[in-house]
């Protein structure tokens, strides 16, 4: 009997271990939704020792988000968001409760207020301006192309430096923003890569991850330390700006001053902010970008747009993208088509809960398969389209900020992504002002832009980072 329950322990190991290797690696959005077709909308995979379960329709997304927002409100960490997060120390990753309350509150006021986005609009202003200038001087750009997500990320980390420490970077060359985006590059491709999948569904085959994991321990550290060296302890010991408005991390530095939250809180929202609000962001521009490119016919119609209501050569401003309901649409139709966090961010149960009728074991990983939400075919007319009259015609009442639970491009509820007061604005602007000032077109030779996804364990961005030809408008 003992041989016999060996055998079938190893067996079910076995079997474990191939699930948790092969299905682990394919926990896509598009795959999730081919299951779901199979399974329903509310399905559990067992990976290894770890419950799945995905949710693929709006009313189960609205139970989730919203109506057991409670229950469901917590966040799964894997072992390797346990060491970039130091075990939920941060505010995106930590589990529902009172840290989360304090984290919430403290990153509201100096992040995502209405008033931040009038006290930097004109910075975004300026560093939209200042890309296309730097485009418009090399030749390059307009004959060959050039791969403008370079400059573009350049733009990004400036709009986020502005707010949270008062500081930009001059150029792609600056040595300080070579390090801070290649140390932030590889963090994201250790967090977001499939590799580890095996050892964090079965714990007995963590020790084959111990060299991974030593990488993100170095990483980590490096990170935290570069942020508190160059920025933190920097800022710490200046007054306010000149201007007299305080800076984000000034207000963060005031709760640590309080006993609110210690040192390795504050790194970690600085953490938070490097990867949720910079890369996210811009994954979402280079998917609009591209997709302007590749609809010359939909460039066009913005372009005209832009010159009947703004005026042509007239530099469009933060307020002006609210009069554009053309731009309003493509950015919409971006967030549908090509969600940059698809399944959105993980959500946990710290209990026991019910779902649809089903039991849902206490810590299992939630996934809102917000992609297919969007482009579901029995919810959407021909959603593989991308069309943003659907945002003027038959979804004209349809908003990112979640008033209709088929699309949910920043989530909704208590979990919800705040960021969204800072991206809608900072993508209109930047698609924008490109638009009004270049036709953008695929590189000689191209009719159109390769737009294979690379998917993460939450992430959508583009494979291959396009080359991009942007030949100047005359005025």
């Amino acid at each position: 009997m003992d041989l016999l329950l060996l055998e079938k322990t190893l067996l079910g190991l076995f079997f474990a271990i191939v699930v948790a290797t092969v299905v682990g690696d394919d926990l896509n959005h598009r795959n999730l939704s081919d299951y779901a077709k199979k399974f329903g909308n509310v399905f559990l995979l067992r990976m290894g020792q770890r419950n799945l379960v995905v949710v693929s329709s709006p009313d189960l997304a609205k139970e989730v988000l919203h109506t057991q927002g409670v229950e469901f409100g917590s966040r799964t960490r894997n072992v390797v968001f346990d060491i970039f997060t130091g075990k939920g120390q941060d505010m995106v990753f930590t589990v529902y409760g009172e840290h989360w309350r304090k984290m919430r509150r403290i990153m509201t006021v100096p992040f995502f207020t209405n008033k931040v986005v009038q006290q930097y609009r004109h910075g975004w202003e300026a560093e939209a301006a200042a890309v296309v200038e730097d485009v418009k001087k090399n030749p390059e750009a307009a004959k060959n192309g050039i791969v403008l997500r370079r400059r573009l990320q350049l733009m990004m980390y400036n709009n986020m430096y502005r707010i949270m420490f008062d500081r930009r970077f001059e150029s792609e060359d600056d040595p300080l923003f070579v390090k801070l985006k290649a140390l932030n590059g590889e963090r994201s491709r250790l967090a977001q890569s499939f590799e580890y999948n095996y050892g964090d569904f079965i714990p007995i085959l963590r020790p084959f991850l111990r060299g991974y994991l030593k990488i993100c321990k170095e990483v980590k550290q490096r990170r935290l330390q570069l942020f508190k060296e160059y920025f933190v302890d920097e800022r710490n010991t200046k007054a306010t700006s000149n201007d007299g408005l305080k800076c984000a991390i000034d207000h963060i530095l005031e709760a640590q001053q309080k006993g609110e939250i210690n040192e390795d809180n504050v790194l970690y929202i600085v953490e938070n902010i490097n990867v949720a609000a910079i890369e996210t962001t811009l994954w979402s521009i280079e998917w609009g970008v591209a997709e302007l490119v590749n609809h010359p016919e939909i460039q066009k119609k913005l372009r005209d747009e832009i010159d009947t209501v703004i005026g042509p050569g007239v530099p469009l401003t933060e307020p002006d993208t609210y009069k554009l309901p053309y731009l309003q649409a493509v950015i919409k139709e971006t967030l549908r088509l090509r969600m940059a966090i698809p399944l959105l961010v993980p959500h946990m149960n710290l209990h026991d809960a019910t779902l649809a009728g089903y039991d849902i074991p206490a810590e299992s990983k939630i996934l809102v398969n917000a992609w297919w939400l969007a482009n579901n075919p029995a919810h959407w007319k021909n959603p593989e389209e991308f069309r943003p009259e659907r945002f003027l015609e038959e979804e004209s009442s349809v908003e990112a900020n979640g008033n209709d639970f088929r699309y949910l491009p920043f989530g909704v509820g208590r979990r919800s992504c705040p960021g969204i007061i800072l991206a809608l604005p900072i993508l209109g602007i930047t698609l924008g002002r490109l638009v009004q000032n270049f036709e953008l077109l695929p590189p000689p030779g191209q009719s159109k832009l390769d737009t294979t996804e690379k998917g993460g364990q939450f992430s959508l961005h583009i494979l291959k980072h396009s080359t991009i030809v942007l030949k100047p408008r005359s005025f």
